[in-house]
């Protein structure tokens, strides 16, 4: 059995304090939506309202996940092409479990995919 000082031992809870904390500062799913490559699709829907309850419009920079809160702000990049786009989370989806993300039409031209894509996600703000 090894003792550990007092001094190791606080260093050790500050560690641990330090983690935790970081972990509790991000959004809600802010750490699973920017793990790992993931696929994303366009978003077809065609008219009506949004999860948020905004119209939905395929010309705006917008998009569906799951988890994250509405007016998140999500970098996404397409991982074949190196285009970045950044849209505001306004619906709730993909309910397809292979996907992450579904983007508007628009988000899609500027990305340059048409069908599904690899991407990545940053969150780059919080919803106001």
């Amino acid at each position: 059995m090894q003792i550990i000082s007092v001094k190791g031992r606080r260093a050790i809870e500050a560690a641990l304090c330090c983690a935790l904390l970081s972990t509790m500062s991000a959004p809600a799913g802010a750490a699973s939506a920017a793990t790992k490559p993931a696929l994303a699709a366009i978003c077809t829907q065609t008219g009506g309202v949004t999860a948020s309850g905004e119209a939905y419009s395929p010309a705006k920079l917008t998009a569906a996940h799951r988890t994250l809160p509405f007016g998140t702000l999500v970098r996404v990049t397409n991982l074949r092409n190196g285009r970045t786009v950044v849209v505001r989370i306004n619906d709730r989806g993909p309910f397809n479990k292979a996907r992450i993300i579904d983007v508007t039409p628009a988000a899609a031209r500027l990305l340059r995919f048409s069908g599904l894509a690899t991407v990545k996600l940053d969150v780059v703000g919080a919803p106001q």
